[in-house]
């Protein structure tokens, strides 16, 4: 089972930053590509950016220039640098990790607890 651990969410002002933390707690898998993800109130879940192993990053077009992910060199912990926070960017904030479980072959997806964003104008 894939175990994600998020930290660094909390309460920020307009224009503000945050950093978020991601780790995975095994080293059972071999991760493709790890991402964030938010879901704000009363809305799906939706991508924010994401990094692959090679570190090719791609960005929702609502993070583009104001947020930036970053990762380990084997990619089992992520960062994202949330700058310039808006408060529409309030939200939970989930890890999400895929990946090959090493002892199957077989992939797996996982996600972290979530981690909230609160961004006050």
């Amino acid at each position: 089972q894939v175990r994600l651990t998020e930290s660094g969410g909390g309460l920020a002002q307009s224009g503000g930053s945050l950093r978020l933390s991601c780790v995975a707690s095994t080293s059972m898998f071999h991760f493709n590509t790890m991402a964030w993800y938010r879901q704000g109130p009363g809305n799906q879940r939706e991508l924010v950016a994401d990094i692959n192993r090679n570190g090719d990053t791609h960005y929702a077009n609502s993070a583009k220039g104001r947020f930036s992910i970053s990762k380990d060199s084997g990619l089992n912990a992520v960062w994202l640098q949330m700058n310039n926070l808006k408060p529409e960017d309030t939200s939970v904030y989930y890890c999400n990790a895929q990946g090959v479980e090493l002892r199957t072959s077989r992939t797996r997806e996982g996600w972290g607890q979530g981690t909230l964003v609160t961004v006050s104008s």
